[in-house]
């Protein structure tokens, strides 16, 4: 397995091709517990926490992780406690390395 949490993200250009669905099922054997959208435009996780604090103390790690890749997801705060980090690469209109890269460092947190 490659170890993902040792490479940085890098910009994509709008002629960079997104991982088709095999491709993305392959990289997705290198992180734990996030789920490949059917349309294979996105991967996705949730997260649970024991209150709001802990929850928002986990959306702030993720947000410095982001802004130091320079590759931000989305994230939904829900019902006080609940915390779904979607990524993708939004220039390419799919995914791409740098949001494997991403789920890899979010799942050290």
């Amino acid at each position: 397995m490659t170890d993902l949490t040792k490479q940085k993200c890098v910009p994509c250009e709008g002629s960079t091709i997104p991982l088709n669905r095999i491709e993305a099922e392959v990289m997705l054997k290198n992180i734990e517990d996030w789920v490949l959208a059917f349309d294979s435009k996105s991967i996705s996780r949730k997260f649970i926490f024991s209150d709001f604090k802990r929850a928002l103390a986990f959306v702030n790690k993720v947000a410095e992780i982001a802004e130091v890749e320079q590759h931000h997801p989305d994230i939904h705060l829900i019902d006080y406690k609940f915390v779904e980090v979607v990524l993708s690469t939004h220039a390419i209109d799919g995914l791409s390395q740098n949001d494997f890269i991403m789920a890899a460092k979010i799942n050290e947190l």
